[in-house]
């Protein structure tokens, strides 16, 4: 199995600020809303399906405007872990071209305990089988 995910999304006016294009908050609410879809989409395939992802740091460059109606492609896939976080990429496409590139750190939370916890340095060979 393939650990990269995507999605469409058409710009609605929903997702435009004032100065009419996609707004950059909105870009933070679709990092997270795609990373939750990939992982509800793989979870049951390891033994943390109870637990949550908890977003710690994320870095976003805007590299062009995307305006109302454009198609927009989200892809996003987990990169090698780094200690107790688990780095991933969500890139956006507008016509082929890379629009928006985001960079976030993510801990895996324990919701029964609260703890964070740490995965071994090749849980995602698990996964992607």
């Amino acid at each position: 199995m393939e650990l990269m995910y995507q999605k469409e999304i058409r710009v609605t006016e929903e997702h435009i600020d004032k100065n009419r294009h996609v707004n950059n908050v909105q870009y933070v609410h679709w990092v997270e809303e795609i990373a939750a879809e990939h992982w509800d989409s793989l979870k049951h395939k390891t033994e943390f399906a109870e637990f949550a992802w908890i977003l710690v740091d994320h870095h976003i460059q805007y590299k062009k405007q995307v305006f109302l109606n454009d198609v927009i492609t989200i892809r996003t896939y987990p990169k090698p872990p780094e200690g107790i976080k688990q780095p991933r990429k969500v890139e956006f496409y507008c016509n082929d071209k890379l629009v928006v590139d985001s960079d976030t750190l993510w801990v895996l939370v324990d919701l029964e305990t609260q703890k964070m916890k740490r995965l071994e340095s090749d849980w995602l060979d698990t996964i992607a089988e």
